[in-house]
């Protein structure tokens, strides 16, 4: 059998090359080239999930991993000073970088570390990113949470891709967890899908409205001298001030001198249309146009009784031929049929 081992420093590394096995601390393993294999896995995650999504994949990987080395050592070790004073060789032996434990005390479940060149800033370097990684830190805060039985959790006091000589991680007791982290981006990406889709349908709306309000009641020019607005469905402030001025808006274009006003699809009659009917009407009339009223049913008529209000100075009509043939009455003109 074909076997190798290794002792570097403490840390024991073995082949068995018939079975393809690679074992460090007694434990498999496999190697990548940090700057090309692992690169390539950081680029894939990321063009994959998103650039926050990917960085809260590594963390959460890395805390992840974290623990289960805590639980690793403190199966086979058991004494937690020990433990830190092994973990800084192990690290630089596996290719971690330089990892210096600066500070910590069990007792107030806080640590200090400090790491030189680590895998994970050789491939932010690879990436041309500018920005600290996630997976290292993540993965000490989960050590951290192992060795102090406690939820731990870190900041970055230093960054060596921005600049400064290694990075530094301050650790210490918080609520924060990988598991809260994803929630929150999760709640993130909600509020913004729902924010794009409330968006979107006011967008949508606010042409619908448009299309609704051009197509609702229209200006029918019957002839160059008489034109009929029919009002369809209720209204409200907003849709009764719109149609008041496009209407007033256009009657010196049509030179109109009379303005026929269709009840027959009126809807939701109540004080507010009546008082905006004469407002209409007294608004045309000062523009030098008569207003009708055709469409008044039986029910419309009592309703208008009802309220109290008055319509007794304009000509009403039941249906939109009498009030067109009125109009052309008052002007000297009558209408004609063709003989057969």
């Amino acid at each position: 059998m074909t076997t190798y081992d290794v002792n570097v420093n403490g840390s024991i590394f073995d082949w068995n090359l018939e079975n393809g096995d690679f074992h460090f601390e007694n434990d498999e393993v496999v190697m990548f080239w940090v700057n090309t294999a692992f690169k390539t896995l950081f680029d894939s995650i990321e063009e994959i999930a998103g650039e926050k999504e990917s960085e809260l994949v590594l963390e959460t990987a890395g805390y992840r991993t974290g623990k289960i080395v805590s639980q690793f050592y403190m199966d086979t070790i058991g004494n937690t000073d020990e433990i830190l004073t092994k973990l800084p060789n192990t690290y630089v032996t596996a290719g971690w970088g330089i990892t210096d434990v600066v500070y910590y005390s069990i007792k107030e479940r806080k640590a200090v570390i400090t790491v030189k060149n680590g895998w994970e800033h050789k491939v932010k370097l690879a990436q041309k990113k500018t920005g600290e990684g996630k997976f290292l830190p993540g993965h000490w805060a989960g050590v951290f949470s192992g060795l102090f039985n406690a939820n731990v959790w870190y900041r970055v006091e230093k960054s060596q891709i921005g600049g400064d000589e290694y990075s530094q991680y301050e650790f210490f007791p918080s609520d924060i967890t990988p598991t809260l982290n994803v929630q929150s981006l999760f709640d993130e990406q909600t509020r913004k899908v729902r924010a794009e889709l409330e968006q979107l349908t006011e967008q949508r709306t606010q042409v619908l409205s448009d299309i609704i309000k051009e197509i609702s009641s229209p200006i029918i020019p019957v002839m160059d001298s008489i034109l009929v607005v029919p009002l369809v469905g209720p209204y409200d402030e907003l849709r009764a001030e719109e149609l008041l001025n496009r209407t007033l808006l256009n009657l010196p274009h049509y030179n109109a001198h009379f303005l026929v006003l269709d009840l027959t699809s009126l809807s939701g009659f109540d004080d507010y249309t009546l008082d905006f009917i004469r407002k209409f009407v007294g608004s045309a009339s000062l523009l030098g146009t008569k207003c009708l009223l055709v469409g008044i049913s039986a029910e419309l008529s009592m309703k208008i009784v009802q309220s109290g209000h008055t319509v007794a100075s304009i000509p009403c009509f039941t249906i939109l031929q009498q009030g067109i043939k009125y109009a052309l009455e008052q002007q000297g003109l009558e209408i004609t049929q063709k003989k057969s």
